[in-house]
């Protein structure tokens, strides 16, 4: 018998049940103008079934996903080589299930495919950030830049086949019409991009955090409400073929942990 084969399927159906009771308790409410509301009985439901293992199963998975994310780079060259939609879905979806204020999940994610809208993003950006080269960086801030390569032409932003704009919203409109406001907005939207980085990684794609300040632009090319800034521009999809990174790395654990 394949034990594990048989505890996978206990787990899964473990999980099944647990979502269930979770649509039934708890249900999601759209409104006409697309406002939404959760509406909550107060009671509470099981915690979902977290895998189990033994300890040297345990620290060796701990490993693995430390071998895994530690291979994950930035890179600025990418392939025009498409990535099916049902993989951004799926990544955009787990980057939602992360932890935030209240539940209030304040965020919210355009995935920018086409082209032409990918075209007038990076001639905003470009734009300013031809401003932040010439008058807004200080010397201190260009010459920490300077090993990562970069400059004021952004290709990357026409040529990958999917820019993600990951929007945090300060407040929502609540389903009767009114202001609510949203806590810990930054921390929230932060731990889901966190999220989505690792999930678009382990999927085998590629990303770049872009950041180009201001970003305002974004609202009006992508029909964004005013209660929304934006976070972050998340370039994805495959590397080019003979992607380059920078020779640079990362804190060893004495030196970004302290146990106590």
């Amino acid at each position: 018998m394949d034990f594990d084969a048989v505890r996978l399927q206990h787990e899964v159906l473990a999980v099944r049940r647990w979502i269930a009771i979770t649509f039934v308790r708890e249900r999601i409410l759209v409104g006409a103008n697309g406002t939404f509301a959760m509406q909550n009985n107060s009671e509470f439901i099981p915690l979902p079934p977290l895998p189990q293992y033994d300890e040297d199963q345990r620290i060796q998975r701990a490993r693995e996903l430390y071998d895994r994310l530690r291979l994950r780079r930035t890179t600025r060259e990418f392939s025009d080589r498409p990535v099916p939609r049902q993989v951004i879905e799926h990544c955009v979806m787990a980057a939602g299930t992360a932890p935030s204020g209240a539940n209030m999940q304040p965020w919210h994610f355009c995935i920018v495919q086409d082209p032409a809208i990918k075209r007038q993003i990076r001639i905003q950006a470009e734009e300013e950030e031809r401003e932040f080269y010439t008058t807004r960086a200080t010397p201190e801030w260009l010459n920490d830049l300077a090993p990562l390569g970069t400059d004021s032409n952004k290709p990357f932003l026409e040529i990958a086949p999917a820019l993600i704009v990951v929007f945090a919203q300060a407040w929502r409109m609540s389903d009767d019409s009114k202001p609510r406001k949203n806590y810990y907005v930054l921390e929230s939207v932060g731990i889901a991009t966190g999220f989505l980085i690792q999930a678009l990684h382990d999927c085998g794609l590629a990303t770049l955090t872009h950041t180009p300040s201001p970003m305002k632009f974004l609202n009006a090319i992508l029909g964004r409400p005013k209660n929304e800034r934006p976070y972050v521009v998340l370039v994805t999809g495959h590397p080019s073929e003979n992607a380059r990174v920078p020779d640079i790395g990362k804190l060893p654990l004495n030196k970004i942990a302290t146990f106590f």
